[in-house]
């Protein structure tokens, strides 16, 4: 066991100073050796644990994503929030904090240089997060608040849709349309949930902080 949590501890101190050399240098500027040099370890060490750079890479975006996971796990278990309160938390904890750990990765993934990752970053979202969310939804259906055959692909489509229409870094809207495509999402979330008009009204704040 002792070498086993030694293993985790340092593959984690590689992940960890590799964040801090991507956020500070920027990742496409950023190399091996970089990374060796600030963890001071040797190349035989590093590539016991990661082939490359990109899979040094992927194993961050893995640990961010579990991290939101497990917000999102703790919120849909808890049984005092209704279903649509727990969509919308879940929602919610999945936004950066300004200069958090998050949020300074976010801005790598968002350099036209770094689409490659950003989009692998959409792609582990909805595949982690739909599933949870879509436990929400099953119990919203169960006490008629929903009426979807589709819980699960219902959340991909609106988790990849939210994704794309609502960064800033993909599309920049004007105030008014960002407003009519505000009320065109929320619209269409109702409409693909089969929830009444105005259930999610919790969700016009959460789109509005994103522009």
């Amino acid at each position: 066991m002792r070498t086993v949590k030694e293993a985790e501890e340092r593959r984690n101190e590689i992940l960890d100073a590799a964040e801090r050399l991507f956020t500070q240098k920027g990742y496409q500027k950023s190399t091996v050796v970089d990374i060796l040099n600030a963890v001071g370890i040797a190349k035989g060490t590093f590539y016991y644990y990661f082939k490359s750079k990109e899979e040094v890479m992927d194993a961050m975006i893995e640990r961010i994503v579990l991290e939101d996971v497990r917000k999102a796990e703790q919120i849909v278990k808890d049984s005092t929030l209704t279903p649509v309160q727990k969509i919308c938390g879940i929602i919610q904890v999945q936004q950066p904090v300004n200069g958090d750990r998050k949020d300074q990765m976010l801005e790598q993934f968002h350099c036209p240089c770094n689409a490659e990752i950003h989009q692998k970053s959409i792609v582990q979202s909805i595949l982690c997060l739909s599933p949870i969310l879509a436990e929400a939804v099953r119990q919203g259906i169960d006490e008629g608040i929903f009426h979807t055959d589709y819980p699960q692909e219902v959340m991909e489509i609106l988790i990849s849709s939210g994704q794309v229409l609502f960064d800033p870094a993909v599309v920049s809207w004007g105030p008014d349309v960002m407003a009519e495509k505000m009320e065109a999402f929320l619209s269409s979330m109702e409409i693909l949930l089969g929830a009444e008009r105005g259930s999610f009204e919790c969700m016009r704040e959460l789109l509005a902080a994103r522009e």
